[in-house]
Formats: structure tokens, C-alpha cells, sequence
């Protein structure tokens, strides 16, 4: 273990434009694939796309510009080996004990075309507490993609969601595709960046992104992150799935689904206890390629939302930037089926229009005939990939009757509030608070509030201060917690004006949301998504 106190900030410059020798690794078993032929075609393909790139290229929509999205805290930085950190306010708590982890996306090598601010390798960085003390760490989630790049030292595959602007990216394209076709990338071992979430169930920790199956981590006494593999449960799972699967915490059930642009766009799944995934669903009443990002459980149902936001891949191939859009003249709806049903004949529909829910923060039902979905809703949904800064997000107390078929919606707060958290306890059940991160550009979040569910209305509130960010704030409970709220709200703070990074612990039942303790990080931690509390037990009991 390195001990220290403080490093400088290391990040990596854009590598000058070479000629990549991508047909040197020669796969000696391809058959009547014209092997001679596709390999001038590669070799030209390489060198159109990495020399007229930096020449003729149109200008990039700064949303997909790497120059523009991989600046500040954005930028890259390099794995980091686990380091003892100082705690500079307070004391930590000496029943935190465990690893707070965050996932996000962090390009290994530099992008050489578009890249839009969701994509990028993930990286894991976590903090594990321990009698007071704390270690900080950061490690890539090593999936096949990361493999395949590491060993040959440039990016191989083109980044899908910030999309094909010119004919250099179908150039980039055909070079992956003629990869593919001498077996170079076997697209069977993923394909995607497990840059998203992390979540822990079946005794095993797993970092995950939608495009691809979860990937196993293992966390070490010492505060390592080493990535186990790729985890198909048994060859059941099928490409994919998604970030955010919903565990029940009485049953130890998992519930997942992955989305897909072709039909069926939504499937289903569960996972028992032992980790056992159970049979598809699939969802054909879902008609057009909707984007599902998220979902939500209660006791009995599971709960879509069906946004505005549909995916296009053939936006793709007639260079047409990203493959998903806006559909304004489109209704979103909100789907409700039973838990263990067997087809989608048993999902209803209801209509509920103007809202497009990106997240979920939970879900329950009231009686035998309602049900409530508590969300924060996208407004301006249109502007969601390409300038998210324009995109505001109410949070929303949804009230789903099911006898009467009615949708009403209440306004639980008019800030722009996302990444949000609850006591996980209450997942699926009725629960009174939540936590939402204040949004400037998201995920970078200026502060932090409380919500009260029951009351519909912010009661605390914490900024972090001028130029100062989080990101999703995380409720951890206290052991023994009687109170739903009896415990701590954590996250990655950045001052943007002096480079530095803080872990910040706040009090969840203070009015102020108090600050606990801070611990001061070895370098900057860049802004990303969803994290996870994994405690000290249940690190001991992961396989």
C-alpha cells in the first residue's frame, strides 16, 4: 500500500496521430474472407481515419467534441493504486465501516473522433473506511473492450451514442467491422464500458452499464478493486442488461430488464436469491424503440416508464449524429406489470403525458388500487444528450390508479433535481424521504437536498459552495437505524478553483445536513454517476 498525503494531478495528454498498425495482429484461421484485400481496406480505412480526421473533419457539436467534453473535471485520469487519506474536518463516524465506490466514465486513450460525455471507460474509485481511517483507490473496470485497447494502445471500437458525423466515422466503423470479420473482437465476450452503477446482490459486487452484462469486482482488505470478469449467470443472460437492477431487500430477489432497438425493445428478467436468473419476459406491447434507462419495483408489480426518447440506428449509418432522438409528438406511458408474470399480456398502460423519467427513485403501492412512482421528470426532454444543461428535472410524485386507469402528478420540488437516493431498506415500499443532488450541469451538482415524501416539500438543504461540486448524493444507514432517516448522505465534492477533491459525510437527520467529517483525496476525482456503500460485512461475504 502507498501512504500519502496528498499527489499532484495526473492526467493524460492527447496522443499525436499515428498511423496504427492495426493489421500487424493477423488471425491465421480466417477463411475465405478475402483476408488480403480486407486488410488493404483496413490499413487505408486506419490511415484515412486517423489522418484526415485531424484535417477535414466538419466541427463537432460540442457535446460530442473531445476538446470540449474531456475538459476540467471531465478530464482523464490514471488508475491509482490504494492510498491512506488525511481526514481534514471532523471525525469519521466509527460505525462507517466499509467502501463507498463510484462508478463513471473515463476514456482510457484519448478519443480520435466524437465522444459524447456518457461514454468512456469505467473507472472505479472508492474509499474504504475503517476505524476512523480511510484509503482511496481507483481502478478500471477491466471489461473486454478495456482488454482489447490496453493491448493495443489506441481505441478500436467507435463510440455508438455520441454517433457517426462524417464519413471518417463510418471509415472508423468499417475498421471495426473488418476486426470483427478476421476475429480480432469477438463481439460475444461485450462490447460495452461498465461505466454506469454498481450494485450487490447474490453475495456479488458488480459494476454496470447497459450495453453489456455486469462484470464482477472483488474489494480487497488493503482497499484494491480488481474486476473478477464478465458475468453471464450461467450463459442465461443474453448481451445485456441494465444499470440499474432493483433488489428487494426482504426477499433478496433481483429484478432486471435489458432494452433493445429491436423488437422486443424491453425484456424482463428476475434473478433469485442464489443468483439464479429466472425466464425472459419479453415486453412486444412496447411498440416503438423506446431509450429505458431505469425502472421501479413495489411488492407486487414493476413499474416502466416509456419517455420520448427513442433509438435509431439507422441515424448511424446516414451520419446523422447520435442514434436516439426526441419524439415530441409522441405520449410517453407508464407500464405496470405483475412481478412474477409469465408474458406481457398481464402489463397495463397508462398514459401519462409530458412526462419522461430518466430515473427512478422509488415506488409502492397504497392500498389494493393504487400505486405511486416517485421521479424526477425531464423537461425539455429534447435537449437530453445535447445540452443537458438546458434540460430541467422537477421532481414528481406519480399516483397510478389502477381500477380507474387515472394519472395525477404532483410537483414535489421546481429545482433541477437528479441522482437521487433512498434508505435501500425501503426499496419497493413506502418510504418518507429522499435525496436528490441539486443540478448544475448534471452530473455535476452543486449541493444536495432532503426531501419529504409525505409532506411534498424540501425540508434541508446543503450547498457545497462557490465552485464547489458533487455528485448523486448516497444515504448510508446506521447499524441498528430505528429511523428511516438515521444515517449519512456521502459524495465526491470538487473545488474547481483550487483542483482539490473531498470525500464529504453529512448528518441525513440534521437540518442542515451537517458536514461529519471530510476526508481529503490524493487527486482529483472526476464528476460521474451512481455509487454504492458496500459495508464491511457483506465485503466479507462476497464471492
Amino acid at each position: 500500500m502507498i501512504i500519502a498525503s496528498e499527489l499532484s494531478t495526473s492526467e493524460r495528454a492527447p496522443s499525436p496521430p499515428k498511423l496504427p498498425n492495426i493489421g500487424s495482429d493477423r488471425d491465421t484461421n480466417s477463411e475465405g474472407l478475402g483476408k488480403g484485400a480486407l486488410e488493404f481496406l483496413e490499413s487505408f480505412l486506419s490511415f484515412f481515419s486517423t489522418s484526415l480526421l485531424y484535417f477535414i473533419n466538419p466541427p463537432l457539436h460540442p457535446s460530442v467534441d473531445p476538446k470540449h467534453v474531456l475538459t476540467g473535471n471531465f478530464a482523464q485520469v490514471d488508475e491509482l493504486p490504494p492510498i491512506d487519506c488525511l481526514v481534514v474536518e471532523g471525525e469519521l463516524p466509527q460505525s462507517l465501516n466499509g467502501t463507498y465506490i463510484r462508478n463513471g466514465p473515463n476514456p482510457l486513450h484519448q478519443p480520435r473522433g466524437p465522444h459524447h460525455l456518457f461514454e468512456g471507460d469505467g473507472m472505479l474509485h472508492s474509499i474504504r473506511l475503517s476505524d476512523g481511517r480511510a484509503t482511496f483507490c481507483s481502478r478500471y473496470v477491466k471489461t473486454y473492450k478495456y482488454a482489447l485497447e490496453d493491448n493495443v494502445g489506441f481505441p478500436i471500437f467507435p463510440n455508438i451514442l455520441s454517433g457517426f458525423h462524417s464519413v471518417v466515422d463510418l471509415g472508423r466503423c468499417a475498421i471495426a467491422i473488418g476486426r470483427v470479420m478476421k476475429g480480432q473482437i469477438d463481439l460475444r465476450k461485450g462490447f460495452g464500458l461498465a461505466n454506469t452503477s454498481l450494485s450487490l446482490f447474490s453475495n456479488r459486487l458488480f459494476a454496470l452499464g447497459e450495453s453489456d452484462l455486469p462484470y464482477s469486482i472483488h474489494l480487497s482488505e488493503e482497499g484494491d478493486i480488481e474486476t473478477i470478469g464478465r458475468c453471464d449467470f450461467d450463459g442465461k443472460a443474453f448481451i445485456n442488461m441494465t444499470a440499474h437492477p432493483k433488489i428487494d431487500p426482504e426477499t433478496g430477489e433481483t429484478f432486471a430488464f435489458r432494452c433493445s432497438p429491436i423488437p422486443p425493445y424491453i425484456t424482463f428478467f428476475s434473478i433469485d436469491k442464489e443468483g439464479s436468473k429466472q425466464q425472459d419476459v419479453p415486453i412486444f406491447s412496447m411498440t416503438d424503440p423506446t431509450f429505458v434507462h431505469d425502472f421501479s419495483i413495489t411488492k407486487q408489480y414493476i413499474v416502466f416508464s416509456e419517455s420520448q426518447i427513442e433509438m435509431n440506428p439507422l441515424r448511424l449509418m446516414m451520419c446523422k449524429g447520435m442514434p436516439v432522438s426526441a419524439e415530441l409528438d409522441k405520449v410517453p406511458r407508464i407500464g405496470v406489470l405483475p412481478r412474477y408474470a409469465s408474458t406481457d399480456s398481464e402489463i397495463r398502460w397508462f398514459e401519462a403525458p409530458g412526462f419522461n423519467a430518466m430515473h427512478a427513485i422509488n415506488a409502492w403501492e397504497e392500498g389494493d388500487e393504487e400505486i405511486i412512482l416517485v421521479a424526477p421528470n425531464a423537461i425539455s426532454i429534447e435537449n437530453l444528450f445535447h445540452s443537458i444543461e438546458k434540460v430541467h428535472f422537477s421532481l414528481e410524485k406519480v399516483r397510478i390508479n389502477l381500477r380507474s386507469g387515472s394519472v395525477t402528478r404532483t410537483t414535489l420540488s421546481q429545482k433541477n433535481l437528479e441522482l437521487g437516493s433512498i434508505n435501500p431498506s425501503y426499496v419497493g415500499k413506502r418510504n418518507r424521504y429522499g435525496y436528490m443532488g441539486i443540478g448544475k450541469m448534471i452530473p455535476k451538482m452543486s449541493g444536495v437536498v432532503k426531501i419529504d415524501l409525505e409532506l411534498e416539500c424540501e425540508v434541508s438543504r446543503r450547498l457545497y459552495g462557490a465552485g464547489c461540486f458533487g455528485g448523486e448524493p448516497l444515504f448510508v444507514a446506521k447499524d441498528g437505524a430505528s429511523e428511516e432517516d438515521d444515517g449519512y448522505i456521502v459524495s465526491y465534492v470538487h473545488d474547481e478553483k483550487s483542483g482539490a477533491s473531498r470525500f464529504v459525510v453529512m448528518d441525513a437527520k440534521s437540518q442542515t445536513l451537517d458536514v461529519v467529517a471530510a476526508v481529503k483525496l490524493p487527486r482529483r476525482v472526476p464528476y460521474g454517476f451512481h455509487g454504492l456503500f458496500v459495508k464491511d460485512g457483506d465485503i466479507r461475504e462476497i464471492h
